[in-house]
């Protein structure tokens, strides 16, 4: 297996871009876009997780099997957030501990 050099050129444009992209994040976070405001940073987050794993962790240049367990890794890190928003979204379905009727409330025999 043949390692690929990465010219140094390369690693200084991403190293700006990550640090301009930064800078972004910190700007939209002081303009109020109402609901967009974390769309937006999520969005910015993205792109910069996106580089840093094409370029500094070489997936880029790497074989398809490198490539489907990285992705594999993204599958499992969605399902596992989209378990846990689920639980905190659903926990309001059922009544607070003061809803339940007390057992000597409830009639007997029906």
């Amino acid at each position: 297996m043949t390692a690929h050099i990465v010219p140094v050129k390369t690693y200084i444009w991403i190293v700006t871009t990550l640090l301009l992209l930064t800078l972004a994040t910190t700007e939209v976070a002081k303009v109020d876009l109402g609901f967009l405001n974390p769309l937006a940073a999520m969005l910015i987050a993205a792109v910069k997780t996106l580089l840093v794993v094409l370029f500094f962790m070489h997936m880029k240049w790497s074989n398809y099997r490198s490539r489907v367990v990285a992705a594999s890794g993204l599958l499992w890190l969605a399902a596992m957030i989209l378990l846990t928003l689920s639980d905190y979204r659903t926990r309001s379905w059922l009544p607070g501990p003061g809803a339940w009727p007390a057992p000597s409330t409830l009639s007997k025999g029906h």
